[in-house]
């Protein structure tokens, strides 16, 4: 039985550090050069996050934010009530940007810079939002190993909010391309992990007026054989995990 080997070990935490460099690069390029308002995503007011979070995992539940970049959900989760919450972006230049905004009720929020492929979860989320970055995995590798972390970071009966691009969307985005996706195309994905409880579609206008169309889906984290999944976590994620910061 091949087992690894010291020099292999070596390779695969230098691969995972060079990814997630590279991402951050791209990432922190791209939050340096354009204001919070310029990106195609932006949103002044996060509606559906917050009516699907509001009805799927209220108040006291703990929300960990998946790509947060400088969204402005984390300040409305802290304004209804929320009082548990995590934001996780790749580009520290995103995070001083909520952290600054946010002023002193900073103090009420847990930083994690981290590209999400190689990021080790160290608790359990009763809910896990993700507004527009797993249609960013196009390699079926990168898409099972976000699964398996989800898995693992979403406490049995909590659920998954997430928004990817829909069938009929964008084939890419800030330079990179993207995968499409229906709400059958998300419940196979995510089974059998998660089980698809409510999908919708959506809408989104660009600052620029081009509208883009998302798939939304609510998932909630089944009881299943937790091994299984761990196996599915690969050797990379630990690599990751000694990038990881956590802001104070």
């Amino acid at each position: 039985m091949f087992r690894s080997a010291p020099a292999a070990t070596a390779l695969v935490h230098s691969l995972s550090v060079r990814r997630m460099a590279d991402v951050a690069a791209h990432w922190d390029g791209i939050y340096s050069t354009k204001a919070s308002d310029e990106v195609s995503w932006f949103q002044d007011e996060p509606r559906t996050s917050l009516r699907l979070l509001g009805r799927w995992a209220p108040p006291p539940a703990s929300v960990l934010d998946v790509g947060a970049g400088t969204s402005h959900l984390v300040g409305s989760l802290l304004d209804g009530g929320w009082a548990d919450v995590t934001i996780l972006d790749v580009s520290v230049e995103a995070l001083n940007r909520v952290r600054a905004r946010l002023g002193e009720r900073a103090e009420h929020v847990s930083f994690i810079v981290s590209e999400v492929c190689s990021w080790e979860p160290e608790r359990v989320y009763d809910a896990w939002h993700d507004r527009a970055v797993f249609h960013f995995l196009i390699q079926p590798e990168d898409r099972e190993q976000y699964v398996a972390l989800a898995a693992q970071a979403v406490a049995p009966g909590g659920v998954m909010v997430l928004a990817t691009f829909a069938a009929n969307g964008p084939t890419e985005c800030s330079g990179l391309p993207t995968a499409r996706y229906g709400a059958s195309d998300l419940a196979r994905v995510f089974g059998p992990a998660f089980a698809l409880e409510h999908a919708e579609s959506e809408e989104h206008s660009t600052p620029r007026g081009t509208v883009q169309s998302f798939t939304w889906a609510v998932l909630r984290r089944t009881v299943c054989e937790q091994r299984s999944l761990a196996k599915r976590v690969r050797s990379r994620s630990v690599a990751g995990a000694r990038k990881t910061k956590i802001l104070p």
